[in-house]
């Protein structure tokens, strides 16, 4: 029996126009569009300067800070109030003023104070402009410092600075396993959530509760043939990574497979579970949608849960998108094997379990 719902329901998802489009476009974009513009770096951040010392040490300052790929040197402005005028127009991003006598004050004192304004009405680029510029600006300290003697006879730190697991620093490195976590969370919790709403649409829900085929057997023809479609799909995003991003696992690539089967039953129950009590698909997505979006935002996709207040993180311990995404980074950047991630294994049985059993209980044969 099932064999036949499974081919009634391939048939169905390839007959639609949109879907089977929709199941190609969609990882192609993600995997070409996002890893570039999903990028927390911030570049190009427009700079404005007020240098009341225009001497060579300042001056020599300011083109140490534009020769970054991280500013943009807009215009000198003559007085503070003039460069915060421009910021109130928002031509330029931050300020940094100099004050007299920097240079006197640098190579007699070595102590000497610079103001950086910052437009913080963005935080996050507020936060990491400033904190780029004080870091070039204390880089350029210590070698004026060692330049002109200043510490002679006292001990010298060599700092040497190595990071683990992303060695460039690349941003895509961080993003793209946690983007095929998105993609396999939309297609394998939407579809199957609009599946069986657009059945009870249609009128079609009627021949099949009226059938014998009993609500495991049902329930599991729903979730087989998106089961099937995540893994392909899956393949798909791990070979463009690989070929396009040169980006591959430094772990096991079955311990991937293994651990996106479980999460794909995961949030296809999910998506089972919504649409048993909806009428409408419109009400399945909106709710689906709802769902997808708090999870996605308390999963550490875009920012670490170690930030989060201590309430969200104990909301977190029943999120099922925070396990697999830890899986995939440790899989991808750190090479962690299964017995590495146990914990994220049986924290995702207890959600497939949860939700597909959920899924069979709230399906009611109305004959």
């Amino acid at each position: 029996m099932i064999r036949f719902l499974l081919e009634k329901e391939f048939k169905q998802i390839f007959r639609n126009k949109f879907i089977p489009k929709m199941l190609i476009m969609m990882p192609l974009m993600i995997m070409f569009v996002l890893p570039w513009a999903a990028n927390q770096e911030v570049k190009d951040i427009r700079l404005g300067v007020v240098n009341y010392d225009n001497r060579e040490i300042s001056n020599r300052l300011i083109d140490k800070i534009t020769s970054s790929d991280y500013f943009i040197l807009v215009d000198d402005y003559l007085s503070a109030r003039e460069a915060n005028d421009a910021v109130e127009r928002g031509d330029i991003d931050m300020i940094l003023e100099i004050p007299n006598n920097f240079e006197k004050e640098m190579i007699r004192s070595h102590n000497v104070k610079v103001m950086i304004a910052t437009n913080s009405v963005n935080g996050t680029k507020g936060v990491l402009g400033t904190s780029y510029l004080s870091s070039i600006i204390n880089d350029y300290s210590n070698d004026i410092t060692i330049n002109h003697g200043i510490i002679a006879g006292k001990s010298n730190i060599n700092l040497s600075v190595k990071y683990l697991f992303n060695v460039l620093m690349d941003y895509k490195v961080f993003m793209i396993p946690a983007l095929i976590v998105m993609l396999l969370t939309m297609l394998s919790g939407f579809l199957p959530a609009l599946n069986i709403v657009s059945e009870k649409e249609v009128g079609t829900i009627e021949q099949i509760n009226v059938s014998p085929i009993n609500r495991l057997t049902f329930v599991l023809s729903k979730l087989i043939p998106y089961w099937v479609i995540g893994i392909v799909i899956m393949s798909v995003c791990l070979i463009v990574a690989a070929l396009v991003y040169n980006l591959l696992p430094a772990g096991n690539v079955f311990t991937i497979y293994l651990f996106s089967i479980l999460y794909i039953l995961v949030v296809s129950g999910l998506g089972i579970v919504l649409s048993n009590y909806s009428d409408t698909m419109q009400q399945a997505m909106f709710v689906m949608f709802f769902f997808v979006m708090i999870l996605m935002l308390m999963s550490g996709l875009y920012t670490p849960i170690s930030g989060m207040p201590d309430w969200a993180r104990y909301i977190t311990i029943v999120n099922p998108l925070k396990y697999y995404i830890e899986v995939m980074r440790s899989v991808y950047l750190k090479g962690s094997t299964f017995f590495d991630l146990i914990p994220q294994f049986y924290a995702l049985v207890v959600f497939a379990l949860f939700f597909n059993c959920w899924a069979v209980i709230s399906y009611k044969k109305r004959n």
